[in-house]
């Protein structure tokens, strides 16, 4: 019954949420809305588990003194440090909360945006080897888009600039649509599989 009763709840509601789209009726409308209303309720209880499990997960590495085990103090104290803040300051534009986000936070995201950014294009540097004719065509489109968002592309040619704008939003766009279509098929297919009871693993165990 452990098994079954969340099963049989998936299949239901996942089944009427398909259905409800292609029904232009009222009572759809509302059966969404409310829907919708669950949904926020359990994104909350989602959120409560989650910082508890990144408690006890920080709280476990410190008390077993495992590597890095300092930096999760850090962690622990800014997350509390901001929850306080926030619940009892505030989040208005000029709160303190605001002002810890954008001179702090940030900068933080950026720098590692910018670590990203270096270490994929060192990557690239050490991948992109014209072993092959779709290896050198990405190996040119690449230089050529560099070259051409950076402000002296427009030196090498006037049209240079717009050449690599169609580059992006042509094949570019193309390609990834592909992508999005196959993750789309992909998604649909594993929804299927898991309203008509396929795939069991959310539910935890072997099965």
């Amino acid at each position: 019954m452990k098994r079954k009763l969340p099963l049989a709840i998936c299949l239901v509601i996942g089944t009427a949420m398909i259905i409800q789209y292609f029904i232009p009726h009222p009572l759809s409308l509302e059966f969404s809305s409310t829907i919708n209303k669950w949904y926020i309720v359990l994104a909350a209880f989602a959120l409560v588990l989650a910082i508890g499990n990144l408690i006890r997960h920080h709280s476990n590495k410190i008390q077993k003194r495992k590597e890095n085990w300092p930096y999760s103090f850090v962690t622990l104290i800014g997350m509390g440090a901001m929850a306080i803040i926030g619940l009892f300051w505030g989040v208005q534009p000029e709160s303190l909360y605001q002002k810890i986000y954008l001179h702090i936070i940030t900068p933080l995201g950026a720098t590692m945006f910018a670590l990203l950014a270096y270490y994929m294009a060192s990557a690239a540097y050490r991948s992109f080897r014209a072993r092959s004719l779709e290896a050198t065509l990405l190996l040119v489109a690449a230089f050529i888009v560099m070259i051409g968002f950076m402000p002296f592309g427009q030196y090498i040619h006037p049209r240079f600039p717009a050449f690599a704008e169609w580059i992006m939003k042509v094949p570019n766009m193309a390609s990834q649509r592909g992508i999005v279509f196959g993750v789309a098929l992909g998604s649909i297919s594993t929804a299927l599989k898991i309203i008509l009871g396929i795939e069991r693993s959310w539910l935890g165990g072997k099965e």
